[in-house]
């Protein structure tokens, strides 16, 4: 056999570890994409979490208001 030539199997095997490392790299890349995506909508999800925190605020000042004003229960007003 000759020195220059690798053997078959070490020839698969170094095409087999040239396929493993493209495919980590790929995979590596998918991983930071989606990593970044991740934190768009985990950002994204905590601005809704605020608006909605401000709008159950804003509703229950509402309601408050709405206690304390006098009902419509019939009785004449006493400031008429």
């Amino acid at each position: 056999m000759d020195e220059r030539q690798p053997s078959p199997a070490i020839a698969q095997l170094h095409a087999r570890v040239e396929r493993l490392l493209l495919r980590h790299n790929e995979l590596l890349r998918t991983n930071a994409l989606l990593t970044e995506r991740l934190q768009g909508l985990e950002a994204e999800r905590d601005q809704l979490r605020q608006r909605l925190h401000d709008a159950t605020q804003r509703i229950d000042k509402l309601l408050a208001r709405l206690d304390q004003t006098p009902s419509l229960s019939g009785e004449p007003d006493s400031q008429a």
